[in-house]
């Protein structure tokens, strides 16, 4: 049957078709929707985890055990299941194992651009890479196969535009796949002398593997019309954007297994049609191979290594940008990024920046607290940072810096790689204060449960961790809980933490609005004849307030009745229907 599918689901129901019973991910934008769609298959097993590196010795635990499995991540969360990845490479795997990373080119959601194809190099993991959804399908049963044939986890590379982006894909039926375990402790072990006896198989498998690809139809040659003025070695989204700019007028080699790549392919292809371009997104990993297999491209000094390409950067390089319907010119406007009305981190922001107070932040919807008119932010770096960043920012400044200096972390990323930070600063003992932004789910991804909501990925119950407790546990004596609609309490609170000399947490805590379960009230609304322009409500930075005719105005079609604005305005301005 076929279907119009986005390149994610067609990734969760190749990974289905194949037998695949195990899936842990954490989410991250724009791979999040491959363990959504493969969580709606209820003869499988599927679960976020607390972060990538559990996820992937989750899925290996599943593949010792017999069970096709699968884990799935962001290109920066496979920084976090790097030291599993690496050991998994030696052991290879028992039954099929595929590690699903998605790339984000431009960086539409994601605080770096990272290629994830230098991990498949250094780790000599096997990486395939779709151009489509049907590709992304097909290439999951493929996957699996190379992985059992060569005993080895294999990567599928996906990238925003094809995880996002929809095509016509077939479906077909799942094929069950269970293998017997057995123990093996050479395999498994990777104490020292067993690992050394693993290195060789690694290289071998290498070899194997680069055979493989001189003759898998992953690889193929398309050469068009047979006039072959030049040809251009391409892959994943790059190979599409070639196509809709040159059509059948150019020869291609189109790259679906980009490690190892192959060799003898490239060189008969480059023998053949002269000139070679090599198109690919961010680093020059094909071009590096071609010209260290002696074959002459011109890559990255025509293309970018910078952001994610289109049909107008492929046809700027060639001199075709003004070619009749190739590029579209219109320039698409901006949307500026913004916490929603009503966002609970919002007025926890408004308190710290008034107070003037250093706030080292991290990664998630919060991270938006830095935008203006806040401002809020001095440090983002990755999932956790905030709460080790703070205890060495403290450990350096001493004095001079504990009073007056926070960090800020979700729930959810605290769960990840927030809470060994603060064991830290437990075990330690730097007199810092850490914020958890506790919003009740995994808000900036899409609303995905985590372990403190108390739901699994199907929205059952399941086990909860008590945040409360969790912080008392690892020895933090202090530990408050805040509403952040309410701003004298949060201050106060704030003041107070800041003022004592020992490690402390504060919790600022109140559902995202965006919950089903939380029902807006009626908007408010500006009497026009109390309001006296003086613009303080426009530094709490809601989007549902502006500012016409020397007064503030509330857009009732966004405005959620918070409230929290109305205890800004020293002339009680804002009212509600009633009063």
């Amino acid at each position: 049957m076929k279907e119009l599918m986005i390149g994610n689901a067609a990734l969760a129901r190749g990974l289905y078709e194949a037998g695949c019973s195990v899936i842990s991910s954490y989410p991250g934008t724009p791979s999040t929707e491959i363990t959504e769609e493969f969580a709606k298959f209820n003869d499988t097993y599927c679960e976020w985890a607390p972060n990538e590196k559990v996820a992937m010795e989750t899925a290996f635990g599943a593949s010792l055990r017999g069970k096709r499995s699968a884990c799935c991540m962001k290109h920066v969360g496979l920084n976090v299941a790097a030291d599993p990845l690496f050991t998994m490479s030696y052991t290879g795997v028992n039954a099929g194992m595929v590690i699903c990373v998605a790339d984000d080119p431009g960086m539409h959601s994601s605080q770096n651009e990272q290629d994830s194809r230098h991990y498949a190099i250094a780790s000599k993991v096997p990486m395939l890479e779709p151009s489509n959804s049907q590709e992304a399908l097909d290439f999951a049963k493929i996957a699996y196969e190379i992985s059992e044939t060569f005993d080895t986890p294999v990567f599928i590379k996906m990238c925003t535009r094809v995880a996002h982006s929809q095509s016509i894909t077939e479906k077909g039926e799942r094929v069950e796949a269970t293998k017997e375990y057995t123990k093996n402790p050479q395999k498994y072990i990777m104490a020292p002398a067993n690992a050394i006896k693993r290195h060789p198989f690694v290289e071998e498998r290498t070899a194997k593997l680069t055979e493989y690809a001189e003759t898998s139809p992953l690889n193929r040659v398309e050469y068009g019309n047979g006039e072959y003025d030049f040809g251009i070695i391409t892959s994943s989204t790059s190979y599409q954007y070639v196509k809709e700019v040159f059509g059948d007028k150019v020869a291609v080699l189109k790259l679906g297994m980009v490690n190892p790549l192959p060799v003898k392919t490239i060189k008969d292809f480059a023998a053949k049609v002269g000139k070679v371009y090599v198109i690919e997104e961010l680093d020059p990993i094909i071009e590096t191979h071609c010209k260290n297999i002696g074959v002459d491209v011109v890559g990255k000094e025509k293309f970018s290594m910078i952001g994610e390409f289109s049909q107008k950067t492929i046809a700027r390089a060639f001199g075709l940008e003004d070619k009749e319907n190739v590029c579209l010119d219109t320039e698409v406007p901006v949307r500026p990024p913004m916490m929603c009305s009503g966002c609970p981190h919002r007025g926890m922001y408004y308190v710290l920046a008034k107070n003037k107070i250093t706030v080292l932040g991290d990664i998630g919807c919060y991270t938006l607290g830095s935008m203006p008119p806040l401002n809020a932010l001095d440090m983002t770096l990755c999932m956790g940072a905030s709460v080790s960043g703070l205890h060495g920012y403290n450990k350096a400044g001493g004095a001079e810096t504990e009073n007056k200096t926070v960090c800020v972390i979700g729930d959810s990323t605290f769960m990840h790689s927030g809470v060994t930070g603060l064991i830290n600063i437990a075990y330690n003992q730097s007199n810092s204060t850490v914020i958890i932004l506790d919003n009740s789910i995994t808000g900036m991804t899409g609303h995905q449960q985590n372990p403190t909501t108390g739901y699994n990925i199907k929205g059952d119950p399941a086990g909860k961790v008590n945040l409360e407790s969790l912080c008392h546990s690892v020895g933090i004596n202090s530990v408050r809980v805040v509403d952040p609609y309410n701003l004298e309490e949060c201050e106060r609170v704030v003041k107070e933490e800041l003022a004592k000399n020992e490690p402390s947490v504060i919790i600022s805590r109140r559902p995202c609005v965006l919950l089903k379960y939380v029902k807006p009230k009626k908007p408010l609304y500006i009497n026009p004849d109390k309001c006296r322009g003086c613009k303080r409500c426009m530094k709490f930075g809601c989007p549902s307030i502006s500012f016409r005719d020397k007064h503030a105005v509330i857009d009732n079609t966004l405005c959620i009745g918070c409230g929290v604005c109305a205890s800004l305005c020293p002339f009680d301005a804002f009212e509600s229907e009633g009063e």
